[in-house]
């Protein structure tokens, strides 16, 4: 009798939002085999719903899986995944505040993926703040398995609860390398030119205000950003004040993973500003598709590159690595990238150590 999987806390699948729904879609298409899984969906996110999806079971919750709904979404989950699975793999810790009552009466085991200390990033006013390391604090306690996705977090989780937890980081093997169609270039016609590129959430601590200010001090290399521009303040002023500046490139959000793999496949560096959380998906995927990269100088950065990348933390240090950038030294960087995604960021090898904590 095979064992029965509940995965909370995504959006869904199939994968078209960010690193936990891609992570989702992995697990199923390699452990589906081995285990029945159920994946909770958010009915809001998907206006065709399919009962099955990579030999896993889709039940969905109406309500929102991101923002403030994503409390009651994932408790919701918990309480339907209680009454069958053997284990709760829970993605994140917006739902983790209800554990303690779990806990009174289940024993199922709970494996958590806590992801980037939430609670730090500056969305957040001091209220929600205060919730999310609660929530953090109370999934460490009352899990059976806590995984994080860095070294940095496996020794944040250490030092501030005296847990250990398990490391298994994001899988990139996903992503690849496609040339620049002649439709792509029609519809965006600066990618004929060297450019560099990024795609993220548009946020103050993937720090765009500073890529963009380095960027646009120099002509030589466009800039091409992809991003929820509208979905923020800090969006739309940025968008706003760098309107004029020809070589910038401020994009709306890519859903087509082969256009966008298309974009990022043929830029001449990637930039990655992230200065919150731990590994970062879109940053392994551009390592795997042998990108050389400039990324923000913070720990997380650095341990999923091996510090073998470049790395700023102004402005103008970013503005250095551009303008005295080499052939070169861009080759030698996307090699050592390509090379650490190979060995440590594949999403079978991934799979396994899940399936090894089930």
């Amino acid at each position: 009798m095979k064992k029965k999987i509940a995965i909370i806390g995504t959006v869904g699948i199939p994968a078209k939002y960010g690193g936990f729904e891609t992570l989702t879609e992995y697990l199923t298409k390699y452990l589906s085999n081995e285990y029945e899984m159920t994946v909770y969906c958010s009915a809001k996110s998907y206006e065709e719903q399919q009962d099955t999806y990579n030999g896993a079971a889709l039940e969905y919750i109406d309500l929102n899986a991101n923002g403030v709904q994503s409390i009651p979404y994932d408790i919701i989950s918990i309480f339907k995944a209680l009454k069958y699975a053997d284990t709760l793999l829970i993605l994140g810790v917006s739902g983790c505040s209800i554990l303690p009552v779990v806990r009174f009466f289940s024993r199922k085991r709970i494996v958590v993926n806590i992801d980037g200390l939430e609670w730090k990033r500056q969305k957040w006013n001091r209220y929600a703040k205060w919730f999310l390391k609660f929530s953090e604090k109370m999934a460490v306690k009352y899990a059976d398995v806590v995984i994080a996705d860095n070294s940095v977090i496996q020794e944040h989780v250490k030092e501030s609860y005296g847990k250990e937890s398990e490391l298994i980081a994001y899988g990139a093997d996903h992503v690849e390398r496609v040339p620049l169609s002649t439709e792509v270039l029609g519809q965006y016609p600066f990618l004929s030119e060297p450019y560099a590129f990024t795609v993220c959430r548009i946020e103050p601590e993937n720090n765009l205000h500073l890529i963009i200010e380095a960027m646009a001090q120099q002509e030589e290399l466009a800039l091409v950003i992809v991003g929820n521009w509208e979905n923020s303040e800090y969006g739309k002023e940025l968008r706003q004040k760098y309107v004029d500046v020809g070589h910038i490139y401020l994009i709306d959000p890519i859903y087509d993973q082969n256009i966008l793999n298309q974009l990022r496949s043929n830029c001449t560096v990637y930039l990655h500003g992230h200065s919150a959380g731990g590994t970062n998906p879109s940053l392994v995927e551009a390592m795997h598709l042998k990108l050389p990269i400039f990324a923000y100088d913070v720990a997380y950065n650095k341990e999923t590159t091996e510090h073998q990348a470049a790395y700023f933390h102004t402005a103008e240090e970013l503005l250095s690595l551009v303008e005295n950038r080499t052939e070169e030294t861009l080759e030698q960087n996307a090699e050592k990238m390509y090379e650490i995604a190979g060995r440590r960021y594949v999403w079978k090898t991934i799979a396994k150590a899940y399936a090894t904590l089930f």
